[in-house]
Order: C-alpha cells, then structure tokens, then sequence
C-alpha cells in the first residue's frame, strides 16, 4: 500500500521550490503564461496528454491508466492578485503590483507534485486522472471559459476534487464536509436618478445622495427580516459614487455591491428584496432607481459520497483528530460550474501558523502560509486519487 504522506514528504523540497518560483513570478487572470508553460512542460515530462491554452491560459493534462476504471479530474488555480507584497519574504514578488495573496502558487505547486506521483504508477492505474490548471479564478471566471472551451471532454470525469489552503485554520488539519460550503456570488448595481441642482438650494433638487444614504440602511433589513433565521445570506455595498463638487447635488448616484447566498430560494428572496427595497426608498426621496444583478458563481456544493473519500484519505493522512467539518464560507469560488455538472469535494487544507507569523488573511498583502500545507494537500489528494485509480494499492 503506498504510503503518500511519505512520498509527500519526500517531495516537499521540491514542492517548496516549485511554490516559491511562482510566488516570486505572479500573473494575474488570463495572464498565467509563465506558469502554464512550466506546467505543461513538467506533463508533457512525465507522458501526459496535455492541451494549452484552454479557456485562454488554461492546461490540461490527460493521464490513461492501463487498466478501465473511473475518470477523476483535479483543479488547481493558478492566478494572483493586483496586491502590493509586503512579507518581506526571500522569495516575495517580483513584479510590482501583483501577488500570489491567496495561496495559489501553493496549489500549482501541490498539481505538478501529484502529476508526479499519479505518472510513477502509470501501470497500476486503473481509470484515468486529468489534472487541470485554471486561469483567472479571481473573480475572471476562468473556469467557465475552460468549460466554453470543453475541458470537460474527451473524457468526461466521473469525479471532481479541489483543494484550498486555508489561513483560517491552523497547518496539519483539513477541512472537509458535504453541501454547500462557498456561497453563490451575484453582483448588483442600482442607479439612482434624481434632480441635481446647488447644495444651498436642496429644496430645489431630489438629492439621490439622500436616497442612496437611506437604501444602504435599508438594505440592512433584508437579511435580518426577510430570510430564515435557520439559513444565511450577505447583502453588501460595496461603491457609492455620486457628485463632483462639494457643493452641487448630483443627478445620479450609482450604488454596487454583492449579494452571498447558499440556497437558490433564498438567492431569489433576497434579490428580489434587493430590487424592491432601493425601489421603494428612492421613491419615497421622490428619485428613481434602475437595479441590475449580474450573476458571478453558483455554491459550490460537495457531493456526499465524494465527500466521505475524500474524509477518509484525510483521516488516513493525518487521524481523524485532525479532520473536521465546519468550514463554511460566504466566499465564492469558480470551481463551482465544474461541480455543477460533475460530482466533486472542495475542501480546505489548514496552513496557518502564528507562532511563525504566518497567518495574514487570504487577499492581503502580508499573506504567506506554512509550506507544511503543500504536504499534507498532496498526501490527501494522493490518498483520495488511490480510492478510485489504485484500488488495489498498487506501487
């Protein structure tokens, strides 16, 4: 029986400089050019089938055991962010601007080590893996774009597995339970018309500024009032934009912002509230509004026998004392139209550690992780690729 944690941990120099390089060479969505060519070339190393420029920067790697079985494919994102680095780290960011701020440099990394490991038991796989590395999971829904560019064909997986490292729980654990557990993103916009005029003479005018003020508060309401007590939802502004000078009013403010949900019905409820609570305040200021939502991601939703694979290779890696099932977050995540279509786990891989000053939030420009994580998320995918492509613990 193979034994993944200790290949992972043979392996982890190798992952750590693989991690570090693309920390230090970040490229933001649609941009990954650098990384995808050394991925595809380290597949194209160990015999994979490899296509580029899937979904624009996208790679794709094919592996076909020897023996029938199931297809199971694995995501890793490869983008970064427009953040200014500021860890101070050896090997920080090199390019001004942009940095691997969520943990995704991690998760190439943590790809080619599994593309490694899956190619030295290329005769003993029964089924096939297809390892996929996704642009612009930032918010650039990279992950539709491989799929408008048919990343799930040829062939179709029968299961789907993704991984995060996660700065929110401490490094050596996982996190990992079936249902919903990243939220539907929706953005909306409302623009609220009034009449402009001088800010000495506002009984002259309809402030939009005024009305805006008064939906934000409104706003508020929705989640509080308007959506079970046993569920939850987040209704956020995220931009006010209104007026130039301090003393005009504006004719028009325009008001943006997001809207998380977990369960269609309760998506519905609050869009519709959304829409009909910024209608009737500016109406009451004697203004008008113009509300549009702009859908981002569905939830991503583990499926439950995909899920307990994925629970027992973690308890098989690290002991269930260190496996737990309370993650949930109203962050989105584009994994989600994959998992839409395919039976899929998302889960988390603990990477904080305070003691080493390694626990910034995801998305800020002090974020690093404790590299131990890159071992245990390679040991656990290892573990859960076994279940279904080494049944018989082949070497």
């Amino acid at each position: 029986m193979t034994d993944f944690y200790a290949l992972a941990q043979e392996m982890k120099p190798q992952l750590v400089a693989w991690r570090r390089d693309f920390h230090a060479h970040p490229e933001l969505a649609f941009l990954e050019r650098r990384t995808a060519g050394i991925v595809a070339a380290h597949l194209e190393s160990l015999g994979y089938r490899v296509r580029t420029g899937v979904g624009e920067t996208g790679v794709i790697g094919l592996l076909a055991g020897k023996k029938p079985g199931p297809t199971v494919m694995f995501r890793f994102d490869m983008d970064a962010l427009p953040v200014t680095e500021e860890t101070g780290a050896e090997y920080a960011s090199q390019t001004p601007g942009c940095m691997h701020a969520c943990g995704h440099d991690g998760h190439v990394a943590v790809g080619m080590g599994l593309a490694s490991i899956l190619a030295a038991r290329r005769e003993d796989l029964t089924g096939s893996a297809v390892l996929l590395f996704q642009p612009a999971e930032e918010g650039g829904n990279g992950a539709d774009r491989m799929l408008a560019d048919g990343a799930l064909d040829d062939p179709r997986p029968d299961f789907f597995l993704a991984t995060h490292v996660w700065n929110l729980a401490p490094v050596g654990t996982v996190d990992v339970q079936p249902g919903p557990v990243m939220a539907a993103a929706d953005k909306w916009t409302g623009t609220i018309r009034g009449r402009g005029g001088h800010g000495a003479l506002p009984h002259l005018t309809v402030d939009p500024v005024v009305a805006a003020a008064q939906a934000v508060v409104a706003l508020q309401t929705i989640v509080s009032r308007n959506v079970s007590p046993l569920e939850t939802a987040v209704v956020s502004v995220g931009a006010i934009h209104g007026g130039d000078a301090f003393n005009v009013i504006p004719a028009e403010v325009t008001m943006t912002g997001t809207v998380r949900t977990f369960q269609p019905d309760t998506r519905q409820v609050v869009l519709q509230r959304l829409t009909e609570v910024i209608a009737g305040v500016v109406a009451a200021c004697g203004a008008s509004a113009e509300v549009t939502v702009q859908p981002l991601t569905p939830p991503v939703i583990n499926d439950p026998r995909v899920t307990e694979i994925v629970r027992q290779a973690a308890e098989r890696v690290l002991g269930s004392e260190h496996v737990t099932a309370s993650e949930r977050t109203m962050g989105s995540e584009d994994a989600a139209f994959f998992m839409a279509q395919v039976p899929g786990c998302y889960f988390f891989v603990g990477s904080a550690n305070p003691e080493r000053g390694l626990d910034a939030p995801h998305h800020n420009s002090r974020f690093d992780f404790d590299e131990e994580a890159l071992v245990v998320a390679l040991a656990v995918l290892g573990e859960a690729a076994a279940a279904w492509l080494l049944p018989a613990g082949g070497e």
